[in-house]
C-alpha cells in the first residue's frame, strides 16, 4: 500500500468516525511557531543549500552553517502564518506573510525559477507531500485555497528570495490539523517507483556530505519518456526532506529547460545530503500537461551505498495517486 493510499485510508477512518460521533483530537510535540534549535555547523562544503548548481532556488541558499527549513526567521525575515490551527477534511485558505527586518509584510521578491515563492506543505510523518505556488496581495500576504486531508502536525515551508537579499531563503513551520491522526510509517528504500502508468527508477550512490548524483528515468507503459515538459524553468524538481527534524534541500538538474524543450527519459540532479540519515525525495516533473510526484525513501550513509534499479523494470498497472495530490490540486 502506497503511503499516499494510508493516508487516504485514515482521513477516511476519520469520517466514518465522526459520523458515529466520536471526537478525534491530535496533539503537538512541537511548538508550532517556535524556530528549530541551529545545528552545529557543517564541515565546509557540506552546507544543505549550497549545491546551485543545482539546489536551492538560488546561489548561496540559506546562510552557512545553518539547515535550510528548519528556522521560522532567517537574515531578519521571519514565516508568520495567518493561524497554526485547522481542521482536516475543510476546504481553507492557507495565508501567510514574509515579515522583513522592519517587521513589515515583504511585498518586492526576485523570482526563482519562475515564481517568487515556493511553498511546500507536509505532515511530519512525511506524507502528504504538496508542492504549491500562492498568490500575494498588495499588502504581502499569500494564500491558496488548500484541504488538509488528515489530522496531524504539518510542516509549512516557504522558499524564496527577498529583494535586495543576495541568497535564497528557506524558512519552515508547523500547523495543527485537527481529526483522526494515523501515523504513516516511511516506505522501505526502493530504486522504482510506479503511479499512473508511471514507472520512475532512481539510480545512484548518495553518500553523506558530498555531492551525489542522482539519475530518475521515466516510463510510461513499460516505454521511456522522451517528451517531458519544462516545468518552472527546469525538466524536474527534486525536494528532499531528512527524516526526524525535516532539514531541507531543493534541487534542479544542471540541464535549464526552455518552453518547447523536450526531456527525458533521464533527469539528472547533483545533490549533497548533510549527513548520513534516511531521506524522503519527492520528484516533480511534467508530462502531457500534468505535473506528477514520484516519492522514494533513501538511505545516506558517511561511504555511500549504490542505488541499482531493477532490469527490466516493470510496467505499472495499477493507478495510485501521487503521494499529497489526493484532494487538493497540484497548484504548480
Amino acid at each position: 500500500m502506497s503511503r499516499a493510499v494510508a493516508l487516504r485510508l485514515g482521513a477516511f477512518a476519520g469520517a466514518l468516525a465522526l459520523a458515529f460521533g466520536a471526537a478525534y483530537a491530535i496533539g503537538s510535540a512541537v511548538d508550532p511557531i517556535a524556530a528549530a534549535d541551529t545545528p552545529a555547523a557543517p564541515a565546509h562544503g557540506e552546507e544543505m543549500g549550497g549545491m546551485e548548481q543545482t539546489s536551492g532556488h538560488g546561489a548561496g541558499h540559506d546562510a552557512p552553517g545553518q539547515l535550510p527549513g528548519l528556522a521560522v526567521s532567517d537574515a531578519g525575515y521571519t514565516f508568520a502564518p495567518a493561524t497554526t490551527f485547522y481542521q482536516s477534511g475543510a476546504k481553507t485558505q492557507l495565508r501567510f506573510t514574509i515579515q522583513g527586518p522592519d517587521g513589515k509584510p515583504v511585498t518586492q521578491y526576485t523570482k526563482t525559477h519562475e515564481k517568487d515563492l515556493h511553498l511546500i506543505v507536509v505532515r511530519r510523518d512525511l506524507s502528504g507531500f504538496h508542492h504549491v505556488h500562492p498568490t500575494m496581495d498588495a499588502s504581502g500576504t499569500w494564500s491558496i485555497p488548500f484541504t488538509f486531508t488528515a489530522g496531524g502536525t504539518w510542516r509549512l515551508y516557504a522558499d524564496f528570495q527577498p529583494a535586495g537579499l543576495d541568497r535564497g531563503l528557506t524558512l519552515g513551520t508547523d500547523v495543527n490539523v485537527s481529526g483522526l491522526y494515523i501515523p504513516v510509517p516511511l516506505s522501505e528504500p526502493a530504486s522504482i517507483y510506479s503511479f499512473d502508468g508511471y514507472d520512475v527508477t532512481l539510480s545512484g550512490t548518495p553518500v553523506a556530505g558530498k555531492e551525489s548524483e542522482l539519475t530518475f528515468r521515466v516510463s510510461r507503459g513499460g516505454k521511456p519518456v522522451t517528451d517531458l515538459q519544462p516545468y518552472l524553468g527546469a525538466f524536474g524538481h527534486l525536494v528532499s526532506l531528512r527524516s526526524g527534524d525535516l532539514a531541507y534541500l531543493h534541487s534542479h538538474p544542471a540541464q535549464h529547460a526552455e518552453p518547447g524543450m523536450k526531456g527525458g527519459p533521464e533527469i539528472t540532479f547533483g545533490t549533497t545530503f548533510p549527513t548520513a540519515a534516511t531521506y524522503s525525495l519527492f520528484l516533480d516533473f511534467q508530462h502531457a500537461g500534468a505535473v506528477h510526484t514520484a516519492e522514494f525513501t533513501v538511505k545516506v550513509g558517511p561511504n555511500g551505498t549504490t542505488i541499482v534499479p531493477p532490469t527490466p523494470v516493470p510496467t505499472a498497472t495499477t493507478t495510485t495517486t501521487a503521494p499529497g495530490h489526493e484532494e487538493t490540486p497540484h497548484g504548480h
